[in-house]
């Protein structure tokens, strides 16, 4: 197996193939390699897996993830890797390389037919510029037993914050809503070339099989989480007279007293059932 984490190996292979970042697909390759073989162990692949990974590099972490489950299927936009790729996985006849863009894919159908039998995941090294789009498209994908991602250590952060800090957001909430996220590890600048300039951090989101709140109308639902973190400095009711215009100031603050909460909550104070309840007294009132 080529070791592609050692320098001495990786910089004659991308010269051969003149192979130079690219700064717009926020390519940082990974020259530490404890990090994809603990991404690898810590998201839980194992021989009953099939793993869905995004943006395989020159195959770090899709090395790491063939040695353990038993099929890989790895989505690369970047054509000029492909003569790299064929040595770095030729070894392994467990993976598949699509190369496309993950997100022009039916991603539910593509995990239909690639993994039949087996325990679908999701496993990624994401670029800092479009995380949040890849991992939204995971996570509403509904077809994945985990999704497992390295990505920047603040974006971590927020999506695992809890109701009233700081970090906490519309992206938290659209992610606790699918998933479970844990916080598994660091990963320092020094441990990529070239190095970023932030610190990265691996995420695990375990999805929900089940959802413990009743929300009959999941569109309204993030419409309504959308609109009160719109203004997070002021009270809810103006994020809901403003994202909900039919219901007016005075609307609005009917919804939030119906769904028993004070005058003057913020939105940024809410979890998800507190948010489920609001969406539902909306609801009830279009429904009049």
């Amino acid at each position: 197996m080529v070791n592609v984490c050692d320098l001495q190996v990786m910089k004659p292979l991308l010269a051969e193939y003149g192979f130079h970042f690219s700064k717009a697909k926020g390519q940082n390759f990974l020259i530490a390699p404890w990090v994809p073989q603990s991404i690898a162990e810590q998201a839980g692949v194992d021989g009953t897996a099939g793993v869905l990974e995004i943006g395989p590099g020159i195959g770090p972490l899709t090395q790491q993830l063939a040695l353990r489950a038993e099929k890989v299927c790895a989505v690369e936009v970047d054509e000029r890797l492909k003569p790299i790729l064929d040595i770095t996985l030729g070894d392994f006849d467990n993976v598949e390389i699509l190369w496309d863009d993950v997100l022009k894919l039916d991603i539910p159908a593509l995990v239909e037919e690639r993994f039949p039998g087996l325990r679908p995941m999701a496993c990624a090294n994401l670029p800092y510029y479009i995380t949040s789009p890849i991992l939204t498209a995971l996570l509403e994908a509904e077809c994945f037993d985990s999704v497992t991602v390295m990505i920047q250590k603040e974006v971590a952060q927020r999506i695992a914050a809890a109701p009233g800090t700081p970090d906490y957001g519309a992206f938290s909430v659209l992610c606790q809503y699918y998933a479970e996220p844990e916080l598994l590890f660091e990963v320092p600048a020094h441990c990529f070339v070239p190095q970023p300039k932030v610190t990265s951090a691996v995420i695990q989101l375990r999805v929900r099989k089940e959802r413990p709140w009743d929300i009959p109308d999941p569109e309204l639902f993030f419409r309504v989480v959308r609109a009160s973190f719109a203004m997070r400095r002021k009270k809810l009711s103006n994020g809901l007279a403003s994202g909900f215009p039919e219901l007016g100031k005075t609307g609005a603050a009917e919804v939030i007293q119906a769904a028993g909460f004070d005058a003057n909550v913020r939105g940024e104070t809410l979890g998800i059932p507190e948010f489920a309840r609001i969406t539902n007294e909306i609801s009830k009132r279009r429904g009049l």
